[in-house]
């Protein structure tokens, strides 16, 4: 079966992952819906439809990476996208029922928890190296490959450094921090490929509703999407070495 392009979204059974996937789908790409639980992924292709197939993906399961890998290698012989995409925000402030606000007095660095660090980095940070470590020999194989890192400016150190930052009482270790090293994996594998065809850019979203935080996002899923979907489009000919907001507003590091 000849395929027009070969996506693999990470945590793409809803929220950012979903619309990119859906958009993505639509565009004649055939998309593979990363998703912790296969269940909910094969929901999702269904909803989007042709063009998208579920893939069980659990980014902090080294096993379900691999696996991973081995089917897309199997049955496509190589990935042209991988939008790393998969993450969390905290592991409790459904269960304690806390407003984003409230949560984030439970995350400064004198009071956080370092077990609820390691879960979150574990997926936003440790989650997102390892899968591009697995997917690189596709990536190699791919056609004009492009490598889509979903961060957050909520973790831009730059940013938070301004007392006028409005997003400075939200910088903590947990969460913002787990993006600021996301940042810095990301910087580490523009540097790594910029002498190959493999190309790699750092997008963030906007303050999306979804169930990351809680629905309190003030953009609506297809508008706090826009960038992902502009930068994961790109072409042959567009840029790598990016990190941006919309619309192709430069992010400081």
């Amino acid at each position: 079966m000849d395929h027009k392009r070969i996506a693999l979204i990470t945590g793409a059974n809803q929220g950012v992952g979903f619309q990119v996937a859906k958009e993505l789908a639509a565009d004649g790409v055939t998309v593979l819906i990363g998703s912790r639980n296969l269940k909910r992924g094969e929901d999702a292709a269904r909803e989007i439809g042709t063009g998208a197939i579920a893939i069980h993906l659990d980014v902090t399961d080294r096993t379900s990476i691999a696996k991973a890998a081995e089917r897309i290698e199997t049955e496509f012989g190589r990935l042209d996208l991988l939008v790393n995409n998969a993450g969390i925000s905290n592991t409790k402030q459904e269960q304690l029922d806390l407003s984003l606000m409230d949560y984030a007095a439970l995350c400064g660095p004198s009071v956080a928890s370092l077990d609820e660090m390691r879960v979150v980095w574990d997926t936003n940070v440790f989650g997102a190296l390892a899968v591009y470590q697995a997917t690189l020999p596709l990536l190699r194989k791919g056609k004009d490959a492009r490598v889509v890192i979903v961060g957050s400016s909520l973790g831009s150190m730059a940013r938070n450094a301004d007392p006028e930052c409005y997003h400075r009482p939200f910088y903590s270790p947990v969460y913002a921090a787990s993006k600021t090293a996301l940042s810095a994996v990301a910087l580490s594998i523009m540097i790594e490929l910029e002498t190959t065809d493999i190309k790699v850019n750092l997008v963030s979203p906007g303050f999306t509703s979804t169930k990351l935080n809680r629905f309190e996002g003030v953009e609506s899923l297809e508008d706090g999407s826009r960038e992902v979907v502009r930068v994961a489009r790109f072409g042959p000919d567009d840029p790598s070495g990016t990190y941006t907001e919309w619309e192709n507003a430069e992010v400081p590091w």
